[in-house]
């Protein structure tokens, strides 16, 4: 018999405000995997660009800013850790500058395609790990062991942001919030690289009427699930 534990890749993915950053660290947390969160990737990328003045519009200058760029993203689901040029930048990817800009940023397919390599490198570490963001089960891990794809209305998602923001000192409207929310939905899911998009095997959970504690054993249990039927195939294989 063999005491190796399979290997799980947990996608999450969805629409901003659906409680995706939450419900993965925590989820991570909870099966002991690592985490990780591609969204604040692209925030902290569309954070470079800004700082260099450049226009999030023009394709060709974000593509040659972001070439190189000087970030580091801790994995550890306890500590969120997004290093820009070794500066702790947690806290100002999430402000309203870089919340408006991340989706001209993200549609750049160089862009795309060079933190896609860097997610798909810290997903292949072995073990249980779970990656959260817009285009996980369909472009960065296809083959992903776990797919989720979270949604819930605009309104539902625009009041939990405009929540989220003030608890955390950031100004915020819900009318203007809810207006950005509608806009950045028709700007990720009709991009031509990557559209946010459920995979085809994904399993939808609607959060709209659901706790996140009701959400969270959801998807406890479909890992859960995953894990034992990987159990069963590798104990079976080694008889």
């Amino acid at each position: 018999m063999s005491s190796s534990r399979p290997n799980r890749r947990i996608a999450i993915d969805g629409p901003a405000g659906t409680g995706k950053s939450t419900l993965a660290r925590t989820l991570a947390g909870r099966v002991g995997g690592a985490y990780l969160d591609t969204g604040a990737m692209y925030r902290a990328a569309t954070l470079h660009v800004l700082r260099a003045g450049i226009d999030p519009e023009d394709g060709d200058a974000v593509s040659a800013a972001t070439a190189d760029l000087p970030l580091e993203i801790g994995t550890d689901a306890g500590a969120e850790r997004i290093l820009l040029a070794s500066e702790d930048v947690s806290e100002e990817i999430r402000t309203a500058p870089v919340t408006a800009n991340v989706s001209a940023v993200s549609a750049v397919a160089q862009v795309r395609e060079n933190l896609v390599r860097l997610q798909r490198r810290l997903a292949a570490g072995g073990g249980t790990v779970v990656l959260e963001g817009r285009d996980i089960g369909t472009v960065v891990l296809p083959d992903a062991e776990v797919k989720i794809y979270l949604t819930a209305s605009p309104e539902v998602r625009a009041r939990r942001r405009t929540d989220q923001d003030r608890a955390a000192g950031r100004a915020a409207e819900y009318e203007e919030v809810l207006a950005a929310v509608i806009e950045r939905d028709r700007k990720d899911s009709t991009r031509a690289a990557s559209p946010l998009r459920p995979a085809a095997d994904a399993v939808v959970i609607d959060t709209s009427d659901l706790t996140l504690e009701e959400v969270l054993d959801r998807l406890v249990a479909l890992a859960e699930e995953t894990e034992a039927s990987q159990g069963a195939t590798v104990e079976g294989n080694a008889q």
